[in-house]
């Protein structure tokens, strides 16, 4: 059974979808089989691992209870999946509001494909809405990418509280599996205090650190992954690094999780 995972953080520009779907080409790498979910209108996980906007097969299963399944897309990376999305879905956080039960529309969506993948990727939007909360109430676990930036630490105190709220009030096996430092500048005093204040807050705080990359901003206009757009660069190693991090976490915590993983 697939351990859901939502990469979530309520600010914008912090590595969000670079970490989503870079790390979900890193696990598929290591044998993997791994679902990404774009549950964010502006598309970027679509548009960076290749697929095409259009049609939204999250907002038909949040709105009108379709089937998840035929919705999915392979990539060009082997064994990594795809549930494309488009702007269309911003219409959900709206249309949500007057739904029974809409805490919990994603979870019924998600819950039928966890036997058929090991590991699933949902890119949250870059806010605290219906659309968030629901990816928090359908996760198992969260991981949140932050910006080694002075602002950072003052959002990142919010997003523990929300997901606090929704441990005790709508999801209780949800667990923060960590903090993935991103942007990180080692030449720069203000990188590493953030990430020593992080670290400091955060025992969880993954020791995988992403560093600022030139490369890894390219990647998405090609519609590939860091790892099939230059495998040898910083960026890739970084995510390589913490694909195995995190596979370690999982066996460790998750029973029968990170199975085939080399």
């Amino acid at each position: 059974m697939a351990v859901v995972i939502a990469i979530a953080n309520q600010k914008g520009g912090v590595g969000k979808t670079t970490t989503a779907v870079s790390l979900a080409a890193a696990l598929a790498n290591r044998g993997q089989r791994v679902l990404v979910i774009d549950a964010d209108p502006q598309s970027n996980a679509t548009s960076a691992l290749g697929g095409e906007r259009g049609s939204s097969g999250l907002y038909a299963a949040l709105i009108g209870d379709a089937p998840l399944d035929a919705a999915i897309r392979p990539t060009n990376t082997p064994g990594l999946y795809l549930i494309p999305t488009d702007p269309s879905l911003a219409g959900a956080e709206v249309e949500l509001v007057g739904l029974m039960a809409r805490e919990y529309r994603m979870e019924r969506a998600i819950d039928p494909l966890r036997g058929r993948f090991d590991i699933i990727l949902v890119d949250c939007p870059p806010s605290l809405g219906l659309l968030t909360v629901n990816a928090l109430t359908a996760a198992d676990e969260v991981i949140v990418p932050v910006q080694c930036e002075y602002f950072a630490l003052e959002g990142l105190g919010h997003l523990a509280k929300t997901i606090e709220l929704v441990r005790t009030n709508l999801n209780t096996r949800l667990r923060l599996r960590g903090v993935v430092l991103t942007m990180f500048d080692a030449r720069t005093n203000l990188s590493r205090d953030v990430e020593a204040e992080v670290r400091r807050h955060f025992e969880n705080t993954f020791r995988s650190v992403i560093p600022r990359s030139v490369r890894l901003s390219e990647a998405p206009s090609h519609g590939e992954p860091i790892q099939r757009y230059d495998p040898l660069s910083a960026g890739a190693r970084a995510y390589e690094e913490l694909a195995e991090e995190l596979l370690a976490q999982l066996r460790a915590t998750v029973p029968g999780a990170a199975h085939g993983a080399s």
